[in-house]
């Protein structure tokens, strides 16, 4: 295997620059150990939310995370005061997995938007363009899937109750809400007919399951959310990217997962954006297997939280695809989105045809 490199940013795309100014101002009145910042770049990873790398004149370094722009018409997503509150409790309740919350900014005078700010935790971040060149081998893979499966259930697991964790959301009535909410998001970003999507919002309709206990659920649990020990790639050592965090039925996290899971012979769109058909990996049922072995959980009916994750990831990349059209993004890698809406819908409805994940 290559030589894990620790996730390093790059040049701040154009269009989405910082205002330093204003915001050495700000940490001067509201963190005056914070230092100036002298460095700025960004993490390149990711479709939503802008992730930025800061180092201060105190050698500090620190991640800053803001909507992206154009994103204020999307109501509730990009929530980031949520997602530092998320943070804080975490912290709180003494789960190690997770960078330490720094502040958080309501005040859009400084970057015309909410953000916080976080410590840093170097490590290895898998991401699909850069994972398949590390010659990671199928062993050590196998590992850091069933490490992920592990932790997932792990999460699973913290007493939402005792942590205060269940003021983050109302459990009952929790998937029916998600799939009229996610509906109702597609609609407001529609660009074009998709009929097979039509077909698998009628179906999670039609097979709303009978709800399991809630639990904190991450809503976006996938390798590249994931920072790994760089001297062992089986050890996590942080969790990113709690925006999405609520409680609820917890297979709706792991059908969240399951979603992102591409096999060897998926699709190219799904393989494009997954790693998880590299060899030594899990299947998306073995996963399911092992969370049930380490939750005490029944998966039986994991189809449905599959097709809903695809159904979710299908808005989500709508949105991101209307953005782009009507001219709030210049990423380039927004404008061949449609074609994933085509191809999740398409997964989905395959799925349902073979009856299983």
């Amino acid at each position: 295997m290559n030589s894990p490199k620790t996730d390093t940013p790059t040049l701040v795309r154009e269009g989405e620059q910082l205002n330093v100014a204003n915001l050495n101002a700000y940490f001067a009145t509201q963190l005056p150990d914070f230092g100036d910042i002298t460095e700025v770049s960004q993490f390149a990873g990711g479709y939503s939310n802008l992730t930025y790398f800061l180092k201060t004149t105190h050698q500090k370094e620190y991640v800053l995370r803001r909507p992206p722009f154009g994103a204020k018409h999307i109501k509730g997503g990009h929530d980031m005061g949520r997602e530092f509150r998320v943070l804080s409790m975490l912290h709180k309740a003494g789960y190690p997995k997770i960078p330490q919350p720094v502040i958080y900014c309501d005040d859009e005078s400084v970057l015309d938007c909410p953000f916080y700010v976080m410590q840093r935790v170097k490590g290895v971040i898998l991401r699909a363009h850069t994972a398949p060149k590390m010659g990671i081998e199928p062993p050590t893979m196998q590992k850091i899937a069933e490490a992920l499966v592990d932790n997932l259930a792990l999460l699973h697991s913290i007493d939402i109750h005792t942590t205060g964790l269940i003021e983050l959301g109302k459990p009952q009535g929790y998937i029916q809400r998600q799939v009229d909410g996610w509906y109702k998001r597609y609609k407001n970003a529609q660009t074009d007919e998709v009929p097979l999507f039509e077909q698998v919002h009628e179906w999670l309709v039609k097979n709303l399951p009978i709800e399991n206990p809630p639990s904190l659920i991450h809503n976006d649990y996938k390798y590249d959310n994931l920072v790994l020990n760089s001297s062992d790639l089986t050890d996590i050592i942080a969790v990113l990217d709690w925006e999405m965090t609520t409680v609820g039925d917890p297979l709706m996290d792991v059908g969240t997962s399951l979603s992102y899971w591409s096999e060897p012979g998926d699709g190219a769109f799904e393989k494009s954006f997954n790693l998880t058909w590299l060899p030594g990996n899990l299947t998306r049922q073995e996963f399911a297997d092992r969370y049930a072995e380490k939750s005490g959980r029944d998966v039986a009916n994991i189809l449905y939280y599959y097709v809903f994750g695809l159904f979710k990831n299908t808005v989500v990349i709508q949105q991101i695809y209307a953005r782009w059209k009507q001219g709030f993004s210049k990423d380039e890698r927004f404008g061949g989105l449609i074609l994933g809406v085509h191809s999740l819908s398409s997964t989905a409805a395959k799925a349902l045809e073979r009856g299983k994940i």
